[in-house]
């Protein structure tokens, strides 16, 4: 029987790093839900296609590889700001949701993160998890984050963009950004990952022996 971890949250509260080091330690597939949309608009733009067209949003999204995301690639501002765009769109949400619930079934367990995972894509998840920190923590990390790669960055523009994403995830008619009634909650803001692992941790062993 396949094991399935939903991990939702907003962004940078940690919860792409804490999705990957559970995979590595538990031996499971892991996918980051948030690259798919971008996948779907890097398509988009490579082919010239537009992003207002829903339908071909939806058949560009049924043809996206989960396999082969880059995570390098796919970060990229200016696809961000194209797949914000299409992830509004019903029928795209409907495409990948369709493929990240296929992909959730591969054995011997998968990690999924992302916005709603835990209550849309696999809502029967063995392990629910909804990490956050403040919106200054999250700023903070971001700021920080583009810093350490040489980049510069306006800390209070970041601060502006993480609100504006937060408003914009939360106040979504489909699917918004909201944790499962029985999700376990993270707070990040004063806790290291490693901390946030050991805590993630207990929880999915116990799922384990239970599923034995």
């Amino acid at each position: 029987m396949t094991l399935v971890i939903a991990i939702d949250g907003p962004a940078a509260a940690g919860k792409g790093t804490l999705s990957r080091r559970i995979a590595e330690e538990y031996g499971f597939h892991h996918l980051d839900t948030g690259l798919t949309y971008r996948a779907t608009a890097k398509a988009l733009l490579d082919a010239g296609l537009p992003l207002d067209d829903e339908g071909v949003a939806e058949k560009v999204a049924r043809e996206v590889e989960l396999a082969g995301l880059d995570r390098s690639v796919l970060s990229a501002h200016s696809i961000g700001e194209a797949a914000s765009k299409i992830a509004v769109m019903p029928a795209v949400r409907r495409a990948l949701v369709e493929a990240q619930r296929a992909f959730s079934r591969k054995e011997p367990g998968t990690v999924l993160d992302g916005r709603d995972i835990g209550t849309v894509v696999c809502p029967d998840a063995a392990v629910k998890l909804y990490v956050t920190a403040s919106p200054g923590v999250r700023a903070k990390r971001r700021y920080d984050e583009i810093v350490a790669g040489g980049g510069t960055a306006d800390y209070a523009a970041i601060f502006e963009d993480v609100k504006k994403r937060d408003e914009r995830d939360m106040g979504r008619a489909d699917s918004p950004l909201e944790p499962a009634e029985d999700a376990h909650l993270l707070d990040t803001s004063e806790m290291s990952i490693e901390a946030a692992f050991q805590a993630a941790k207990t929880l999915i062993d116990a799922a384990l022996k239970e599923n034995i």
